[in-house]
């Protein structure tokens, strides 16, 4: 069994966002970039369901050089090998072509992302690539379950669950409850250094879409406290000013 984990390069949760460029372009200076946490979870499954010698993991990064740390640490998790597409990541759609045509041309029984990247939060590749592969897509998955050949997938839906079982190659987008994520230990860490890094030069895509500009959400406003045998003027502020009723 071969799967493929499509991971993301992302800042830190406590990073402090700013842009340059008039707004246009993140500010990479001084952030610290991890593995994306919903491709960990990912990461994780693939490694439970290949121990004991049942197959191999590949780690997979749309990324210019810079990411290669990021990609070492899901190797020192547990990853096999890893592959790092040349290429800084514009957009959803050029990053699931890269992916799908890396997948054209080596052979996968599944592929699993995360359900979204947490700096942009598009949850769109995973979608695009089972679109651009003409392979099963099944998105945001909470249980995951593989007997050799046949997959069974579990999902929340509105009112309940789905349980979905496929055969054949398929790619999903993993969430909270697939399994939990794993530390690297220190002969991890050790062997990661070791394990082969395959650098691959993207191919051309067309441009389908442009970031115009990025915008900071508005700073909250002052706290307003309204004294508790004050009812009407509270209700009365929340039906003017903050529009809620």
């Amino acid at each position: 069994m071969k799967i493929l984990v499509c991971i993301s390069n992302v800042p830190d949760t406590t990073t402090k966002i700013t842009f340059t460029n008039d707004n246009t372009q993140f500010n990479t200076a001084g952030v610290q970039f991890i593995v994306n946490p919903y491709d960990e979870i990912a990461l994780s499954k693939a490694i439970e369901l290949c121990e004991g010698g049942k197959g191999t993991v590949t780690v997979l990064n749309v990324g210019e050089s810079s990411t290669e740390p990021t990609i070492r640490k899901a190797l020192a998790i547990g990853a096999d090998d890893a592959v790092r597409i040349n290429a800084a990541p514009r957009d959803a759609y050029f990053t699931a072509f890269q992916i799908a045509e890396y997948v054209k041309s080596n052979s996968f029984d599944m592929i699993l992302c995360g359900r979204e990247s947490i700096d942009y939060n598009g949850a769109q590749v995973a979608a695009m690539v089972g679109e651009l592969l003409a392979i099963p897509s099944i998105s945001i998955i909470k249980k995951l379950d593989y007997d050799g050949t046949t997959a069974t997938l579990e999902r929340e839906i509105e009112g309940g669950k789905e349980v979905v079982s496929i055969n054949g190659m398929f790619v999903v987008s993993c969430a909270e409850g697939v399994a939990e994520p794993k530390i690297p230990n220190m002969r991890g860490i050790m062997s990661a250094r070791s394990k082969p890094l395959q650098v691959v030069e993207a191919v051309a895509v067309e441009v389908v879409a442009k970031i115009v500009k990025f915008e900071t959400p508005a700073p909250r406003g002052t706290v307003k406290l309204i004294p508790a045998e004050d009812a009407a003027k509270l209700i009365d502020l929340l039906h003017s000013e903050a529009k809620v009723i």
